[in-house]
């Protein structure tokens, strides 16, 4: 046969072949069910509060992806997937495709909700409590239902930040809202002057964190990998006092090795305090992101280290593309890890293979997740939330149906993990009742 009969043949038979199924399809409809009456505990996310047309939310994120150099996007997470079209149906019974007269449709349900605007998005993305990664929170997110995780990664960049906001546009703007961020919790901290001495500067690191945890912090979160790679060392305390009293402009060695024992101080703080320790570890939005900085293997040393056993460890974006590296780390006894984000990134019949993967090795370790995020004014947190949480229950049913199918658990065990990892597992490392 020639080249041209055997596409002809090929044709034909993809023709007769069964029309392509949803993968909600696919999913053992007990299952199915399961996943989808349980509210949801989502383990990263960062929603945006109560706000009037003169009142606009900044405090979503410490380093917010609108002001990086434009870039390419993932086809799921770009405003103009019509898959957003089914979360404008969802959500405000819009019907259309213009974007504008959706977020038309979205700003009549925010005035006619007012403050309990977020909230109702949180019913209808059937999510019972979402942490809201934010500088500070707000009106509308009451503590019920959304649990503060504010950001850590101004405390360990204390020096004159100039060199490293040089290396690409996007550091720029990243480094100048760390230091106003330092600045903001130096004032919080009633001090109008940084420490003179590396023990004073961390008296006051430590009063950081006890603030916010008085404040109803039940985590903080590290997007140190957008700012610098995940290899942390384990230098001297010696070493880092000699770097922090020359303060100035220090070389990148230097600077480095004062920001590896600044890390580890603040884990080890935040395994004092109870507070879980939340690291981005996945490739990031932008094109200057350096995709291998954020392995999460980077961090086996942290993880190994006795001084921080007590600190839990959550590798938020559970570590895509590392998937492999990511599923051995869970083997620690003091790591876990959500797969928020790779819901929007990856199909959920991809998701679903990592998520088997996990739930095959430790089941007790993996955590349900949107990133539901702000993108544009007609896709904001609550359209990508939609998406992500809808992906997410589909790529769990797609892993515990083939599981099921394959005889690895049945029935009884299938719902189990499904409640595993929507809500037990949080609640288990979060300590809630």
């Amino acid at each position: 046969m020639g080249k041209f009969a055997i596409a002809a043949a090929a044709l034909f038979v993809a023709s007769c072949a069964a029309p392509v199924q949803h993968p909600r399809q696919q999913i053992d409809s007990r299952i199915r069910a399961e996943i989808w009456r349980t509210k949801a505990i989502d383990n990263h996310a960062h929603p945006m509060r109560a706000t009037g047309l003169n009142d606009p939310d900044h405090e979503f994120d410490a380093l917010p992806v609108e002001a990086m150099e434009e870039a390419p996007m993932a086809r799921r997470l770009d405003p103009g997937n019509p898959e957003y079209h089914g979360a404008w149906r969802s959500l405000f019974s819009y019907k259309g495709e213009n974007e504008r007269n959706a977020a038309e449709a979205k700003q009549k349900a925010m005035r006619d909700r007012g403050d309990g605007y977020p909230a109702w998005v949180l019913d209808q993305l059937n999510i019972d409590v979402m942490l809201a990664n934010r500088v500070a929170m707000g009106r509308g997110l009451p503590a019920n239902r959304f649990r503060w995780v504010p950001f850590a990664d101004a405390l360990i960049f204390p020096l004159n930040n100039d060199s490293l906001g040089k290396r690409d546009p996007d550091r720029k703007t990243f480094f100048g809202g760390e230091t106003k961020l330092l600045q903001r919790y130096l004032s919080e901290s009633g001090q109008s002057a940084m420490p003179g001495s590396l023990d004073g500067y961390l008296r006051f690191v430590t009063s950081v964190l006890e603030r916010q945890k008085n404040q109803g912090a039940i985590a903080e979160k590290f997007e140190v990998a957008y700012l610098r790679a995940l290899d942390f060392g384990n230098p001297s305390k010696g070493d880092a006092e000699r770097v922090y009293a020359h303060g100035g402009v220090p070389s990148d060695a230097d600077y480095k090795t004062l920001q590896d024992y600044l890390f580890r101080y603040v884990a080890g703080e935040c395994g004092r305090l109870g507070l879980p320790v939340h690291v981005h570890s996945c490739a990031g939005a932008g094109s200057y992101f350096d995709v291998a900085g954020a392995n999460p293997l980077l961090m086996e040393s942290l993880f190994d280290d006795p001084a921080l056993r007590k600190t839990k460890f959550v590798m938020v974006h559970g570590g895509w593309p590392f998937i492999d590296g990511m599923t051995a780390l869970l083997e620690k006894p003091n790591v876990w890890a959500d797969y928020s984000i790779q819901t929007l990134l990856v199909s959920p019949r991809e998701l679903s293979e990592t998520l088997r993967r996990w739930l095959e090795f430790m089941p007790d370790k993996v955590l349900f997740g949107t990133d539901a995020s702000p993108i544009t004014p007609a896709v904001g947190w609550e359209e990508s939330g939609w998406l992500s949480a809808e992906s997410g229950r589909d790529a769990l049913g797609l892993a515990l149906t083939a599981m099921l199918r394959d005889r690895e658990i049945d029935r009884r065990r299938a719902s189990q993990l499904a409640q595993m990892v929507l809500r037990d597992n949080a609640r288990h490392l979060y300590g809630w009742k």
